[in-house]
């Protein structure tokens, strides 16, 4: 079956390594945070498991442009393009709460371009966020191999900057200080509520 993406067709190969990067370390969006979204996944099989959370990974929508009908009951799609997702990456509930989230990665060193992220995704992050949802975006240094939790409300100054005509970027060493570092274990790998924990239940929201 031949899948296209927003941008035009992948080309052959798409999982050779350094496939969907672009120069000066920002990915596409079709091949980015791969990694970071695995053990995501892992870590909500966990928490629903364990009875923590119910916390899902939204779906990319697909659009079916072409499909062969070889019989009345077989079908067969030959040709289908991943849409732009129009909402954030990752919902759900969590103590009573609706919490709202991305998940970035970034092979840059010094700085998340907002090139990783879609205007209309961090615009439902933001209604969401007005709305009492907990709201962040997890972030990945893969050069680095660290992650951090960066809440919506450290994060939406540097965005609205950007729309100013600022920075194109958050700076690394920015998101050190106003976000809360997610350690790595065994299970889960990446406990991330253990941060939403700390920022938005001892914090006392």
């Amino acid at each position: 079956m031949l899948m296209k993406y927003p941008k035009g067709t992948r080309p052959g190969g798409q999982n050779k390594p350094g496939a969907g990067r672009r120069k000066g370390g920002e990915v596409h969006y079709g091949s980015r945070g791969m990694t970071l979204e695995k053990d995501l996944d892992f870590a909500n099989s966990y928490y629903l498991e364990h009875g923590r959370a119910v916390i899902h990974k939204k779906p990319t929508p697909v659009q079916i442009v072409n499909v062969d009908y070889p019989s009345r009951n077989k079908a067969k799609i030959n040709e289908a393009y991943f849409k732009v997702p129009s909402t954030s990456d990752y919902n759900g509930l969590y103590k009573g709460k609706y919490i709202d989230f991305e998940a970035k990665e970034t092979r840059n060193e010094s700085r998340f371009p907002f090139i990783n992220i879609h205007e209309h995704q961090v615009r439902h992050m933001h209604q969401c966020h007005l709305h009492g949802g907990i709201v962040f975006i997890i972030i990945k240094f893969t050069r680095f191999d660290e992650t951090y939790m960066m809440p919506f409300e450290k994060f939406l100054p540097y965005w609205e900057r950007f729309l100013d005509d600022g920075r194109k970027s958050i700076r690394y060493t920015d998101i050190k200080e106003d976000s809360l570092s997610l350690s790595t274990g065994i299970n889960p790998r990446i406990d991330y509520l253990a941060a939403v924990d700390e920022f938005y239940f001892e914090n006392g929201d």
